[in-house]
């Protein structure tokens, strides 16, 4: 009898503890995609005055015009940004327009991309060891990381970049996450006829840069995984914005940051579209950094710069309330991405170390 009763007690408690820790999210799976370089400037107030007509900047100064200039900065971004201004600003959250004091920023003091890169996939900033671009095997663990190592996770993690350092921010060796970066071609038995295209494309075109490839090879390669695989963690990190802007090809960089909002819409489209993802999955979009503000100045970055600590963010899915552009005031920094991540999926992120979730993003 006292046994029995024990193992009622042992199974009621145990019952209780699952029911304590029952999941209170609906999101089951994450798409973070970054943007590499691209201003909050653009993202808030669309093409730039000062260089959208500037002519050693661009090459077809009146049709550049044409297309994304408006005299209201509201209708230009819109222009610029069709999708994020219409499904993410009705249905998710914008943050970092500073003309209202919703500041987004790095936690780093470095501002340019694995020391960005490495803040938003760790949760916390480290300016002592994470303090070039060099291929250097991350030391820190990413959120991919840890939740590759879970059972429930393990295997459906994917992380996909145009740069070439990403197999290294991602730790890829250590972590066992499948890192497609840089010329990584798509590898395996069974590839699909989108992988095989795409796979002899890239070794025909190979663009302009040596370590960062066009953003159409990185988009479509993801894109296929998601379709096929049915990833439940999945990283996209698009180059291209920040390699224009270096060469200051204004033009470029509008055209490829359009380009990039139909890439996202095509990605929540596709999720939405699928009964695997659709309603079960949130949406993350930042960037690594920002970059400076003159006519010079905007085609860098770097602790010189103090602008280009500020940064912005996206989110949209089951859990974020659908509040559009964020116009309360605030700081936010990318290092809260990795914990609020976790926080989404109804799980604790494992490092202390880690800036605090998001709490506006979880209703």
């Amino acid at each position: 009898m006292i046994k029995h009763t024990l193992l009622i007690a042992l199974v009621f408690g145990f019952s209780f503890g699952l029911s304590a820790q029952t999941k209170s999210t609906k999101t089951e799976n994450i798409v973070l995609i970054t943007l590499d370089g691209l201003r909050w400037q653009e993202l808030f107030k669309g093409a730039d005055s000062l260089l959208v007509n500037d002519t050693e900047m661009i090459k077809t100064p009146g049709s550049l015009m044409q297309e994304f200039w408006d005299a209201n900065p509201l209708k230009r971004r819109e222009m610029l940004f069709p999708f994020l201004w219409s499904t993410v600003a009705q249905k998710g959250q914008l943050y970092g327009n500073r003309a209202y004091g919703n500041n987004v920023d790095n936690s780093n003091k470095m501002w340019f991309s694995y020391p960005g890169y490495n803040e938003a996939l760790s949760g916390f900033a480290d300016d002592a060891r994470i303090n070039s671009n060099d291929k250097v095997n991350n030391p820190n663990v990413t959120f991919l990381e840890y939740l590759n190592q879970m059972p429930a996770y393990k295997d459906k993690v994917f992380a996909f970049g145009s740069w070439d350092v990403f197999p290294y921010i991602v730790n890829e060796e250590r972590s066992g996450v499948p890192v497609n970066a840089g010329f990584d071609l798509a590898e395996g038995p069974n590839l699909t006829p989108v992988e095989q295209t795409v796979n002899r494309l890239q070794q025909e075109i190979r663009g302009p840069w040596g370590g960062v490839r066009l953003d159409p090879f990185t988009h479509h390669f993801a894109l296929e995984t998601i379709k096929t695989k049915k990833p439940r963690v999945v990283y996209i990190a698009y180059g291209e914005t920040d390699d224009w802007a270096h060469d200051g090809e204004y033009d470029q960089y509008l055209w490829s940051a359009k380009q990039t909002d139909k890439y996202i819409q095509e990605v929540w489209e596709t999720l939405q579209s699928d009964p695997f993802y659709k309603d079960k999955t949130t949406l993350i979009v930042s960037v690594d950094h920002g970059r400076g503000t003159s006519r010079t100045s905007w085609k860098s970055h770097g602790e010189k710069l103090p602008e280009a600590s500020q940064i912005w963010m996206i989110a949209i899915g089951p859990d974020t309330p659908a509040s559009g552009e964020m116009k309360v005031k605030g700081q936010w920094h990318s290092s809260m991405i990795a914990r609020t991540v976790y926080q989404l999926l109804g799980l604790s992120y494992p490092d202390s170390k880690a800036a605090p979730a998001i709490k506006e993003m979880l209703k």
